[in-house]
């Protein structure tokens, strides 16, 4: 009997979707929306991120526009901004708050390289913990005779070549960013 790897293969999915959005949120010298993803602000009485109550658009290369539903939120946003000390300067003016990119130093751009690979080191650990929990299902079937000891041995291959190419797309994903940063 083969082994299911359909739930394995999902987790994989988002596990490769959660690294994507947490290496969007890594600054590089360029302007992009995504950075403000993990930002949220007060607004009528509960959290909600910038983008449920702004729209944010890339004005130039170096900064982003953030034109609020509600003018009385754009000292709200300012505020969040720059709490969450991602390195961006921020100003207020009567359209709404402009977030501008300041120039990479050398020093910033090695932190930001050292931030991205801890962040592919963790989705690295996640799926390790997965792997981990797909091989002792594994184990469990071929005890319970539910499956047959070379069925054991070939689920095993099938499962690392599935972690084996998240890995790979990993390390794409690490390799993108790194170019990113340092152009």
């Amino acid at each position: 009997m083969a082994y299911d790897f359909k739930p394995f293969e999902k987790r994989i999915k988002e596990i490769e979707e959660r690294l994507g959005k947490e290496l969007s949120g890594v600054r590089t010298g360029r302007a992009t929306p995504a950075i403000l993803d993990g930002i949220q602000i007060e607004s009528y009485g509960s959290r909600m991120g910038i983008s449920q109550v702004a729209n944010i658009s890339v004005e130039d290369a170096r900064s982003l526009r953030i034109t609020p539903f509600d003018p009385s939120n754009s000292k709200e946003i300012e505020k969040a901004i720059t709490v969450a000390n991602l390195g961006l300067s921020v100003g207020a003016d009567e359209r709404g708050v402009r977030v501008f990119f300041p120039e990479l130093t050398s020093e910033r751009r090695v932190t930001l390289l050292k931030l991205a690979k801890e962040k592919v080191e963790e989705v690295r650990t996640m799926l390790r913990s997965e792997r981990d929990e797909v091989w002792s299902d594994i184990q469990d079937k071929e005890k319970a005779k539910e499956m047959s000891e070379d069925d054991k041995f070939r689920s095993k291959e099938e499962m690392q070549k599935r972690v084996d190419a998240a890995n790979a797309s990993f390390d794409a994903a690490l390799e993108r960013k790194e170019k990113e940063i340092a152009s």
